[in-house]
C-alpha cells in the first residue's frame, strides 16, 4: 500500500473554514486522515499558502483551444467564431488531437484542475468515415489525460443534425461528428465503455450536443444509455438567443421544455450555459435537479449573455464551472466571472459567497462529471490538493480565505498539485511533461499555419 503525508500551511476544508497547520494522510490515492493545527513531521511532505481540493472543469473542448487569440479581429458573431471552429476540427487527426490535447491537459493541471468533462463530439474521420477503431479519436483524448495526470470524464457527444427542425450535417466537417442515428451512436459508446470498466481515472458519460444537434426522435437513445449505465449526461442548452427563436418556431418550447418533455432532464443531466431561461425554464431545472455548467469567460468572449446564475445556485441542481472554449483556462476566473457578471447585470455585489464558488469549482464540477469521492479534503475522498501561492504580487497581503482564491488568486498562482496522491506539479513545474508550452504551441502552429485560414465574417 502506497502512503504519504502532506503538511498544509493552510488548508480550505469547506465553507468559511481555512485550518492551519493541516496534516493530509493518503493511502493509496485517498485520504485518509485530515488534522488541524499539526507541526510539520520530518518526513511531511510541505505545501505552502492555501491549500485546495481539486478543481474540476467541468466543460471542455480540447481543440477550440487553437483558437485563443486567432478570432478577436473583425468583430464577428458566435457564428462566425464557429466557421473557423469549423475549419481547425477538419484538420484534426487521432495523432494529431492526441498532442494537442496533450498540451491542453498540461495546461490544466498547472492551474490546479484535477479532473476534465470533455465534451467530445469530433468522432469520425474527413467525411464522415469510421476509423478502423470507431473510438479513435476518444482513445487519444482519454491517453492524453492520462499522460498529463489529470482523470477524465469523456462525454461522448451524439451530434445528428445541423439545425432544430433536424437539417441533416452540412458537408464538410459537420460530417465528422455524426454517427447517423441515435442508436448507432449507442453502440459505439458502449464499445467505448466496456473498454475503460473498472479504471477509476476515466468515466465514459454521455452528451447530446442541443436541441439543433439531435432531433427529437434520436433523444431517447442517448437519455436511455446514459439511465443505464448511471452515467452523466451533459447537454448545451439555451446558449444564444438563436437557438430559443428556432426552438420556438419547431416546437413551440423553450430547450429545457424540450429536454424535459423528452426525459433528458434529471440529477444526473448538467445543462450547459443555460444562459437565456424563462421563469417555466428555471422552474423545470429546479423540480427536476437538473445541474447547470457555467463558462463566464467564453460566455464573455463569444458575447452571449448573462446567465440568471442567482436563481439557478439557488436551484436544487449542481452548480458547476467549465473553460469551454479554452478562451482562459483558470477555474478563479470563472468562479469570480460568475460574481463580477452578476454586479454587472445587477449593479449590486456580494451576491454570492466565495465559498460557494469555490464549491461549485471544486466537489460541485467533479459530481456532475461522476466522480462523487473528489473534491473535498476530508476522509475517504480522492487525495487531489492544489497549493495556492499566497506571497505572489496578485495576492500578497491577502488572507487565507475562499475570498483571495476567488477574488485575488489566477491560475498562475497554483505552485503544486497533487492527483489521486501523486505529485503532478511541483514548484510550477509538470512533473512529467517537460516543456509543455512547446508542446501546445508546435501543435497549434502545425495545425493552422501550415496554410492560411482565414474565418469567413
Amino acid at each position: 500500500m502506497s502512503s504519504a503525508r502532506y503538511w498544509c500551511q493552510h488548508a480550505w476544508l469547506g465553507g468559511d473554514t481555512v485550518a492551519d497547520g493541516v496534516t493530509v494522510e493518503v493511502a493509496d490515492g485517498y485520504i485518509t486522515a485530515v488534522t488541524a493545527d499539526t507541526e510539520r513531521g520530518d518526513a511531511d511532505a510541505a505545501l505552502t499558502g492555501l491549500v485546495l481540493p481539486g478543481l474540476a472543469n467541468a466543460h471542455s473542448h480540447t481543440f477550440h483551444r487553437a483558437l485563443r487569440s486567432r478570432t478577436q479581429r473583425d468583430r464577428g458573431t458566435f457564428w462566425t467564431w464557429r466557421n473557423l471552429m469549423y475549419q481547425v476540427a477538419d484538420r484534426l487527426t487521432p495523432d494529431s488531437y492526441y498532442q494537442l490535447a496533450r498540451g491542453v491537459y498540461a495546461e490544466m493541471v498547472l492551474a490546479g484542475i484535477t479532473c476534465v468533462g470533455e465534451f467530445h463530439y469530433l468522432h469520425h474521420d474527413n467525411g464522415g468515415t469510421p476509423y478502423a477503431d470507431p473510438n479513435a479519436m476518444g482513445h487519444a483524448l482519454i491517453a492524453a489525460a492520462r499522460d498529463a495526470g489529470l482523470r477524465i470524464a469523456l462525454l461522448d457527444t451524439c451530434y445528428l443534425s445541423s439545425g432544430v427542425d433536424g437539417s441533416p450535417l452540412a458537408d464538410g466537417p459537420q460530417q465528422r461528428f455524426g454517427d447517423r442515428t441515435g442508436l448507432r451512436w449507442a453502440e459505439r459508446v458502449e464499445t467505448l465503455h466496456q473498454h475503460y470498466t473498472g479504471d477509476g481515472s476515466v468515466v465514459i458519460g454521455a452528451a447530446l450536443h442541443s436541441v439543433r444537434g439531435v432531433p427529437v426522435d434520436h433523444m431517447g437513445a442517448v437519455v436511455d444509455w446514459a439511465a443505464t449505465h448511471d452515467a452523466p449526461l451533459h447537454v448545451h442548452s439555451s446558449e444564444q438567443t438563436a437557438e430559443i427563436d428556432q426552438c420556438l418556431a419547431v416546437h413551440g418550447c423553450t430547450p429545457t421544455a424540450l429536454l424535459r418533455d423528452h426525459g433528458a432532464l434529471g440529477p444526473r443531466t448538467t445543462a450547459v450555459h443555460a444562459t437565456h431561461l424563462t421563469d417555466a425554464d428555471i422552474t423545470d431545472l429546479d423540480t427536476t435537479v437538473t445541474g447547470v455548467c457555467f463558462c463566464p469567460t467564453t460566455e464573455r468572449d463569444l458575447g452571449d449573455g448573462i446567465g440568471p446564475a442567482s436563481a439557478l445556485m439557488q436551484a436544487a441542481g449542481l452548480f458547476s464551472l467549465g473553460s469551454d472554449s479554452h478562451a482562459i483556462i483558470d477555474m478563479f476566473e470563472e468562479a469570480r466571472g460568475v460574481e463580477l457578471d452578476e454586479r454587472l447585470a445587477r449593479r449590486e455585489r456580494g451576491l454570492f459567497a466565495a465559498a460557494d464558488l469555490l464549491t461549485a469549482a471544486t466537489v460541485n464540477g467533479h459530481q456532475a462529471l461522476g466522480f462523487s469521492d473528489a473534491g473535498q479534503l476530508r476522509i475517504g475522498q480522492r487525495a487531489d490538493l492544489v497549493a495556492v501561492d499566497l506571497n505572489s504580487i496578485r495576492t500578497a497581503g491577502s488572507p487565507a480565505a475562499a475570498e483571495t482564491a476567488v477574488f485575488a488568486a489566477t491560475a498562475a498562482d497554483v505552485t503544486d498539485v497533487i492527483i489521486d496522491g501523486r505529485r503532478v506539479v511541483t514548484d510550477r513545474r509538470h512533473t512529467s511533461i517537460e516543456q509543455p508550452t512547446s508542446i501546445l504551441a508546435q501543435s497549434i502552429t502545425a495545425l493552422l499555419d501550415a496554410e492560411p485560414i482565414r474565418s469567413s465574417q
